[in-house]
């Protein structure tokens, strides 16, 4: 039984949401799998992927042939990285130690690329809001300015000595 690591889609019409699922490739898109590994909302920015990494990684070394899209994710969640470095270990090329500092290192990078990705977002976001918020205060002067009634300036006394010295 060939088994894929693919995408079940789940959501409204417009709305995508997904499973990540292990399944038997003759089965449908949407129909009976072996084992729920994770979802991905590509809605939110950045898009929200939750996955089990080990039993991803089991499957994949049981044999189990990942989508195009699901090997993308696998990526982006950093399976793909974890099972090199396993069987690197299983090699003997490393040894358990420096794998899972190498997968810990690249794990934090990875998440800070991502908050940093998240902070510019919010950054632009905040700029454009300033931006609008200045414009309509512009607007809003204008249109008090127009529709403020004039008000005619007095000719100031002969009598009155205006600078306030005394001749």
């Amino acid at each position: 039984m060939p088994v894929k690591i693919r995408l079940q889609r789940h959501g409204k019409k417009g709305k995508p949401f997904y499973w990540i699922v292990a399944a038997d490739a003759r089965a449908k898109r949407d129909g009976k799998y072996l084992e729920k590994l994770g979802t991905y909302n590509p809605n939110t920015n950045p898009a929200t992927v939750n996955l089990d990494v080990d039993g991803a990684i089991t499957w994949l070394e049981n044999g189990a042939q990942p989508t195009d899209t699901a090997r993308n994710l696998l990526s982006y969640k950093g399976v793909m990285m974890k099972k090199h470095l396993k069987v690197g270990v299983k090699k003997g090329a490393l040894t358990e130690e420096q794998a899972d500092e190498k997968f810990n290192s690249w794990l934090t990078e990875k998440e800070a690329k991502i908050a940093g990705k998240a902070s510019g977002l919010q950054a632009d976001a905040d700029a454009v809001a300033a931006k609008a918020l200045e414009a309509e205060k512009a607007v809003n002067e204008a249109r008090i300015a127009a529709n403020a009634p004039e008000v005619a300036e007095e000719p100031a006394a002969q009598g009155d000595n205006a600078t306030g010295e005394e001749e």
